[in-house]
């Protein structure tokens, strides 16, 4: 019995995106990350200004790839399962980039600096 099978006979129906929906999400993906590249490369904007676009189109890549390619959202009845796992997620991978800023910072201001001759 195939996968298909099985969630047919439990009323589950396979959530996978179209070609066109696939597709859109690529040349999104594809354009985000030009953008991005450009504000970086140019140097004719400010650090803040790049700064804050790279921040903005972090944001903007990270909803296409969760709308397009994960599917989440796209539900009309939205899935509290994948939503919490999601954020589950979210708060361990901060745990651990904060505590490792968190450690990294205090070992800069706590080791030994070279004292100037």
């Amino acid at each position: 019995m195939s996968s298909h099978d099985v969630a047919a006979e439990h009323g589950h129906a396979m959530s996978h995106g179209s070609l066109k929906s696939y597709i859109v999400g690529f040349v999104l993906s594809i354009i985000l990350t030009l953008l991005a590249f450009y504000l970086v490369m140019d140097g004719s904007f400010s650090r803040p200004v790049a700064l804050i676009g790279i921040l903005v189109l972090c944001v903007a890549q990270l909803l296409v790839q969760l709308v397009f390619f994960m599917h989440m959202g796209t539900k009309p009845g939205g899935d509290r399962d994948n939503l919490s796992t999601f954020l589950f997620t979210v708060m361990i991978i901060g745990i651990i980039v904060g505590g490792s800023i968190w450690v990294l910072h205090n070992m800069n201001a706590n080791m030994m600096h070279p004292m100037p001759m």
